[in-house]
């Protein structure tokens, strides 16, 4: 008897690491693949040559060599990857809209396409006109094109409805591994202690407040550290004024890839700040619950619904410096906090129920 089949499409591929859409394509494979499905995932690979097939633990991938870097080339993959998925009569799962104009290929061709709409990139500051007409024009392509969308956050299913009819749409919102403990001995390398920091872990963007809030935490001295990771390029002017006006507690380990390096930090850390304004559920803020972390997160709809009202929230530089003080003068708030974190996780964030409703959903479709 045939297997449940499915071709996950729309990530640079597994084992991941890229980041969140990349974490979630490895975690549902490994997963269906468990569940008795064949899972053909496309690979973005460095490079120039013919595609060619291996696997990963059970998992097929499809590996397409682009020698473009960049946006171009993740237009290339895109394009090359579809082209190849229509030759079958699989069922697909795109991650993604930002190319899903090529899901026209797929309508023509009879085979069913179910996208993830992910956020709404075309609200996003960092894009100039350009690029915010291509997500926008993908936006309506993917709603249009796709034979059902997920939403990975109320806000976001509301967003859609104003394109397709609501019943075209399921909520499945991001999962993240719980933290219970980690090692200590990571934090030695950048001279933390456990508890005598917060840390922020987001792209160098106006749009996630990193400006307002490493100004927040510089305004006082604050016997304490803020530890932003991420990559802060010379020559990127919004970095370098993000570095120009921290204090000297507020440091700068650039960008971190290693999983238990990341977990340790997240973990031992008294808060976690999320100054994110737009997306729907935010990878990051889900994996601050469950490691646990007291939660300090821009006063907005989406970050409102992911972290609950167990979080406490900041709508400008002057709020958030209110919120850190207050933070800092009460350890006990920070504990209740913490248990909150948790709570918030394990009711809508575990991977068993994110992935067993992934799974749902592609059997209504085969």
């Amino acid at each position: 008897m045939k297997k449940n089949t499915v071709r996950i499409l729309g990530t640079r591929g597994v084992p991941a690491a890229h980041g969140g859409f990349e974490t979630f394509a490895e975690h549902l494979a490994l997963y269906l693949v468990n569940k008795g499905w064949e899972v053909i995932v496309y690979c973005q690979v460095g490079g120039e040559g013919p595609i060619f097939e291996d696997s990963w633990q059970g998992v097929k991938r499809v590996n397409i060599p682009v020698k473009t870097s960049g946006a171009a080339g993740t237009i290339i993959f895109d394009l090359k990857s579809t082209l190849h998925t229509a030759k079958t009569k699989d069922l697909v799962l795109t991650l993604g809209y930002n190319t899903a104009i090529f899901c026209l290929i797929y309508r023509l061709r009879g085979i069913t396409n179910l996208i993830n709409m992910d956020g709404i990139e075309w609200h996003r500051q960092k894009w100039g006109k350009v690029a915010k007409f291509w997500f926008w024009l993908n936006d309506w392509a993917g709603s249009w094109l796709g034979n059902h969308l997920i939403a990975d956050h109320p806000e976001i299913a509301r967003h859609l409805e104003t394109r397709v009819h609501a019943e075209k749409i399921t909520t499945i919102p991001y999962g993240a591994d719980k933290v219970t403990t980690a090692k200590l001995d990571y934090l030695e390398k950048y001279g933390l202690q456990a508890g005598k920091y917060a840390i922020l872990i987001a792209r160098a963007e106006p749009e996630n407040s990193i400006l307002e809030v490493v100004k927040a935490w510089s305004s006082a001295r604050r016997n304490a550290k803020l530890v932003v990771l991420g990559k802060y390029a010379a020559e990127h002017a919004y970095q370098q004024r993000v570095k120009a006006v921290a204090s000297d507690e507020v440091i700068f380990p650039g960008a971190i890839y290693e999983k238990p390096a990341v977990e340790s930090l997240r973990y031992f850390s008294m808060a976690y700040i999320h100054g994110h304004q737009v997306g729907g559920t935010n990878p990051s803020l889900v994996e601050a619950l469950a490691a646990g972390n007291p939660v300090l997160a821009h006063d907005n709809k989406f970050n409102r619904w992911v972290a609950g009202d167990g979080a406490a929230y900041f709508a400008n530089e002057d709020e958030c410096a209110q919120r850190i003080s207050e933070l800092l003068a009460t350890s006990s708030t920070l504990g209740t906090m913490r248990s909150a974190s948790y709570k918030r996780h394990d009711e809508s964030f575990t991977w068993t129920a994110v992935l067993g409703d992934y799974e749902k959903l592609l059997l209504k479709f085969l």
